[in-house]
């Protein structure tokens, strides 16, 4: 593991949807044994985004966008998988 951060929740200013997020992130973090930290970055994102490993788990793709509020929330299983990749 490198010292980069992998694991980064980007969000606006008062999203109301962080929250929710950064628990389901810490929880599969958690249940998979890995103790990489959360980066939370307040900015100009669309939000929140998830990145793990420098892609947008909800998209597969690098965060790319204006800022706006975002329902396309990762699933449960997208985070699980993301994690799962994280550390193999």
């Amino acid at each position: 593991m490198t010292h980069e951060t992998m694991v980064q929740i980007l969000h606006v200013p008062d999203c109301p949807l962080v929250d929710r997020l950064i628990d389901a992130v810490e929880r599969c973090l958690a249940e998979a044994g890995v103790g990489e930290p959360v980066e939370v970055v307040v900015g100009d994102y669309p939000s929140p985004t998830l990145v793990i490993g420098g892609v947008d788990v909800a998209t597969g793709r690098p965060v790319e966008g204006e800022p706006r509020c975002r329902m396309d929330l990762p699933s449960q299983e997208q985070i699980r998988a993301a994690v799962r990749e994280l550390s193999s």
